[in-house]
């Protein structure tokens, strides 16, 4: 049995037409390069997407070379985090999933072929005998495929920026961890120097009210002013500790390596500002969230253009073939074949497709309106970072120049009267007590003028801006004078 070339040809056009098309998607790292590329612009940091034991190795080894690092600071605890964080993997492996997709798109829906006989095994078919093949291919797919496969890249391009938002996302975060652990730290330290004071106030209350030259209700105010600030200082370690383990577990830490150092006290405040004049601008150009969802529009505007396209057809095939058929007449054999084309498509009389045409027009409209929201919001929060970084960093400079001084002056004038006798031993532990308190709240507003400089970064590349905490709003820290006389 022979085919003609032209049946051949006709048996052969679906598969021509279903040929694989080779595309970046199919690279094990494909869309990475621009993920790492954005977290290194905003954090001057690298990524890397663990994809093999080699690679597992050499990131554990970088990592145990900065836990090594004591204490640890802020930027090395991101690069950590960037290279260890499980979850950010995960994330990864979502882009590797689109990425997939997107690849599946450029390959066309696989022929389906059949191929059937008549007049076996029936001796009065004998002279008369048939085979047929055909091979189905959906045309509406090869007419939409062009359009699929644009949808797709742009799903896979949404995809590539999500797992930049989540990068940056992690190191914002971090960032902020490192801030509040640190900060944590710093009010124990200023809350012990403050136990300190109430114990020795305490003591001598005990030993004056032994002489009879204290009453018992001023002993016991000096008494329950060390207990309640016992009872702070315990709070604050705790607080420290589960700062200290929300960063650890950001770091994606675990086991020996937990044994890591902070530093005990939150860096001095910069000698200036950083100036973004242009922050609303810089924010509406750099803003990864932004540009997801301009694909996003993107990405259904063509969705509602394929929807109009296959509003009337939405199944489509042809079918091509041949037949060939074998007779014997006068003792001869005759073989004939020939070619078959059919035409398979659904008849749109009940389903005309208004209802998935009005579907894609409302998906697009809302795309739009959330894209417009976006933009308005993205400037908005841009603003409001720079302001609570501005105003924050003059409220910390206005307690480290103003009452921090003060409250030590009023300490050193206090121990000059007790060293003349002219006050007493309470109005200098009291006065103790009062610098302290304002210790705390300079250590509290320094710690608001970090998280609003880390701020900054999320504000203009995205990632999770975190709310602009203004003083006092962000987690509550012990007030050593909450106590006292």
């Amino acid at each position: 049995m022979t085919l003609s070339l032209k049946n051949a040809a006709l048996l052969m056009l679906p598969i021509i037409l279903g040929g694989c098309i080779s595309t970046e998607y199919a690279k094990r790292d494909a869309g990475f390069e621009t993920v790492a590329n954005t977290a290194g612009a905003a954090t001057a940091k690298h990524a890397v997407w663990i994809q093999n034991k080699l690679q597992a190795q050499a990131v554990s080894d970088e990592v145990k070379g900065l836990i090594g690092k004591r204490p640890l600071d802020a930027e090395t605890a991101v690069q950590i985090a960037l290279l260890n964080n499980k979850g950010l993997q995960a994330a990864y492996a979502d882009l590797g999933d689109s990425a997939a997709d997107a690849w599946q798109s450029t390959m066309l829906i696989n022929p389906k072929v059949s191929i059937g006989t008549s007049g076996l095994g029936a001796p009065e078919l004998e002279a008369f005998k048939t085979i047929e093949g055909m091979i189905a291919t959906n045309i509406l797919a090869l007419a939409t495929h062009k359009k699929n496969v644009e949808i797709a890249g742009t799903r896979f391009r949404q995809a590539r920026l999500g797992a930049a938002v989540a990068t940056l996302k992690l190191a914002a975060d971090t960032r902020r961890a490192w801030i509040n652990a640190v900060a944590a730290a710093e009010n124990v330290g200023q809350l012990q120097r403050a136990q300190l004071a109430a114990d020795a106030s305490s003591e001598l209350a005990s030993k004056l009210g032994e002489t009879g030259a204290m009453t018992k209700g001023s002993q016991a105010r000096e008494h329950v002013f060390a207990a309640e600030l016992a009872g702070q200082t315990a709070q604050a370690r705790l607080a420290a500790r589960l700062s200290k383990e929300e960063l650890t577990r950001l770091m994606g830490l675990w086991g020996p390596s937990t044994d890591y150092q902070i530093p005990n006290r939150l860096p001095a405040l910069p000698t200036t500002l950083i100036k973004r004049d242009t922050i609303e601008a810089e924010a509406l150009q750099k803003r990864v969230d932004l540009q997801m969802a301009k694909w996003e529009l993107d990405a259904t505007a063509k969705s509602y253009g394929l929807t109009e396209a296959t509003r009337y057809v939405t199944d489509l095939e042809i079918l091509t073939g041949f037949e060939t058929e074998r007779t014997i007449e006068d003792g001869k054999k005759k073989v004939e074949t020939s070619g078959q084309v059919e035409l398979d498509f659904a008849i749109p009389i009940f389903d005309t497709g208004k209802a998935r045409s009005r579907k894609a027009e409302l998906a697009y409209m809302r795309a739009a309106n959330q894209l417009a929201e976006k933009a308005v919001n993205v400037r908005s929060e841009a603003r409001s970072a720079y302001e609570a970084y501005r105003s924050n960093y003059e409220i910390a400079k206005h307690y480290r120049n103003n009452v921090v001084p003060l409250r030590t002056k009023i300490e050193e004038e206090s121990l000059l009267t007790y060293n003349g006798m002219i006050s007493n031993t309470f109005e200098l532990l009291t006065d103790t007590r009062d610098k302290i308190n304002s210790i705390l709240l300079s250590v509290n507003a320094k710690r608001d003028f970090w998280l609003a400089d880390a701020n900054l970064m999320p504000a203009i590349y995205g990632g999770g801006s975190g709310e602009a905490a203004g003083p006092g709003e962000t987690a509550s820290t012990p007030n050593a004078g909450s106590a006292g006389h």
